[in-house]
């Protein structure tokens, strides 16, 4: 089984669970424990890791989102938990009927507020970025927001923004985290937490990335350079300009970016690719 840890220094019983490649969260109150997001990929270790911290039983799942490599462990967790989603999140479960992703049992639709003992977890929703239903879960006594899927501290995000619906949307709420209280991020993905740097750095490349897939389209022409025999067929010459446009972007955010995020190289062609179909069709 996966090797993971803890996260001990997120403040008053509120702890991260990591195998350095996903995260999780649980709260600890006088009565139980509310857990945040179940990845498959070593929830069947949860309850061995809050045994660390608590005898109490797990008496709340929260779901950030509905996608499974997030929440498709919970059924590990054992016990029928109360569970907290957007009703789009019900929504797309219903639609998925996935055994291993149960359905929420209490859904809001802008904010929702859990208080259990003397502690609380405001959930609110911004809109339609990494997918419908994806939320923000933020711990005012701990000053800890938990957004998953749209920041990678340090990192290049996964691939096409993470495969984000909204690209514009993803963006925008990079911009929307920044104007937020906060002290620690937990994005959900690396091995560890993320700062208010952390996010003014992806904000600056995203701002960046999009000037030059935005200076790319309006500089390339279609069915430039290509062999005049493949210049009657459309979808040559469409996706001949897609792919030149991709480069270019690429070309222009290199210099800069390529020693400042883990893994520019690996998906750099995938994010002016996603950036520059957004620009051109949403």
């Amino acid at each position: 089984m996966k090797n993971i840890r803890i996260a001990r220094g997120l403040g008053k019983e509120l702890y991260m669970i990591t195998d350095n490649v996903y995260q999780s969260m649980f709260l600890v109150y006088d009565k139980g424990v509310v857990v945040i997001d179940t990845p498959p990929s070593y929830a069947a270790r949860i309850p061995q890791a809050i045994a660390e911290v608590t005898d109490n039983p797990i008496t709340h799942v929260i779901y950030s989102h509905s996608h499974t490599d997030h929440i498709a462990g919970t059924r590990n967790l054992g016990g029928s938990p109360i569970i907290i989603a957007h009703e789009e999140t019900l929504r797309l479960l219903k639609r998925a009927a996935d055994p291993n992703r149960p359905l929420p049992t209490v859904t809001f639709a802008e904010r929702y507020t859990l208080r259990v003992g003397g502690q609380v977890l405001e959930l609110s929703y911004h809109g339609n970025g990494h997918e419908p239903g994806n939320i923000f879960i933020w711990a005012p006594a701990q000053h800890v927001l938990m957004v998953v899927d749209v920041v990678f501290p340090g990192w290049m995000p996964w691939r096409r923004f993470a495969v984000a619906q909204d690209v514009q949307g993803a963006t925008a709420q990079v911009d929307e985290i920044l104007g937020l209280d906060w002290e620690i991020l937990v994005g959900g993905h690396v091995a560890r937490t993320g700062n208010r740097a952390d996010v003014e750095l992806q904000a600056d490349f995203f701002r960046d990335l999009k000037q030059a897939a935005q200076t790319a389209l309006t500089t390339t022409r279609p069915g430039e350079g290509m062999d005049p025999k493949d210049l009657g067929n459309p979808w040559a010459v469409f996706d001949n300009f897609i792919d030149r446009v991709a480069t270019q972007c690429v070309e222009r955010v290199t210099p800069k970016w390529a020693g400042k995020l883990a893994a520019f190289d690996v998906y750099i062609w995938d994010q002016c690719y996603a950036m520059e179909q957004s620009l051109r069709i949403d």
